[in-house]
């Protein structure tokens, strides 16, 4: 079993879901079930499939778990642009968030492709 603690992209995935949680907060009561809903269990999925894809037995189903957390790290890049479109977050907190994401897909997109050259 792979530890997914050891991995630099899982640390990445975790930092950027607990700064899109603490950017989140202070998003309007009427997207608490929307776009701050989304987001926020967006930003989550990412680390959690890579725990997931850690957990299994087959490189196949590693890389299968390792390309949902990176489709994952493109909904919110999407998400926190919409977010900061509308108002929700400030052009500071985006480009912070938005760099994360950006970086933590970029990582992702690393691992899964020399993944797949083995």
């Amino acid at each position: 079993m792979r530890d997914p603690k050891r991995l630099k992209v899982f640390q990445l995935a975790d930092e950027l879901a607990v700064a899109v949680y603490e950017a989140t907060k202070g998003f309007p009561k009427d997207e608490w079930f929307g776009l701050r809903s989304q987001i926020r269990r967006a930003a989550v999925s990412i680390p959690s499939n890579i725990v997931e894809g850690c957990a299994r037995s087959s490189e196949k189903e590693y890389l299968h778990f390792l390309d949902i957390a990176y489709g994952s790290a493109l909904e919110v890049e999407y998400q926190l642009s919409l977010a900061h479109r509308l108002g929700y977050l400030d052009a500071e907190t985006h480009r912070s968030l938005n760099e994360a994401a950006a970086q933590t897909a970029k990582a992702l997109n690393g691992l899964i492709r020399s993944l797949r050259k083995t």
